[in-house]
């Protein structure tokens, strides 16, 4: 298989659980699948494989490749198959993300509709998705302290 369909089939691995988070977040099958260690376990594997791939000294990456500098950086992300390893590593990332969030979301009485934004901004752009995210869930907590006539120390 190719770099490119190696990428394709990434993407669309994660989208089965991605949707399951947007339109089915309390399910049983989305708690089963998405909620448990399956898809960060599963991804996590073909990560390792093609990060011990491209490591420097497994001959797939080129001696300036590293992690010591942004020079390094940039010389390990030029080989296609090491952009492939870190695409994967954003989607194993970004999706425990979200699936902490739709969780987090549910304890804490944030409404659904609040958290797809969030979720789709997370699958898009990881921090800022979780930052939108936890301003939301501050605002909602924060707001029902408040309405509860919580004492102010309580509060702090």
């Amino acid at each position: 298989m190719n770099d490119e369909q190696l990428f394709s089939l990434a993407n669309a691995s994660v989208m089965p659980a991605w949707l399951l988070l947007a339109v089915a977040p309390r399910w049983a099958w989305t708690r089963r699948i998405v909620h448990s260690a399956l898809y960060p376990a599963l991804l996590g594997v073909a990560y390792t494989a093609g990060f011990l791939a491209v490591s420097p000294g497994s001959g797939g990456a080129s001696e300036d490749a590293g992690f010591a500098s942004l020079a390094a950086i940039s010389a390990a992300f030029a080989n296609p198959r090491t952009l492939l390893v870190g695409w994967v590593h954003y989607l194993v990332f970004d999706l425990f993300v979200g699936a902490w969030q739709a969780r987090d979301a549910q304890r804490h009485g944030v409404p659904h509709w609040l958290l797809v934004p969030c979720l789709l901004l997370t699958f898009m752009a990881g921090p800022m998705g979780l930052l939108l995210y936890l301003a939301i869930r501050f605002a909602r907590t924060r707001s029902a302290l408040l309405a509860s006539g919580e004492p102010e120390e309580a509060r702090a």
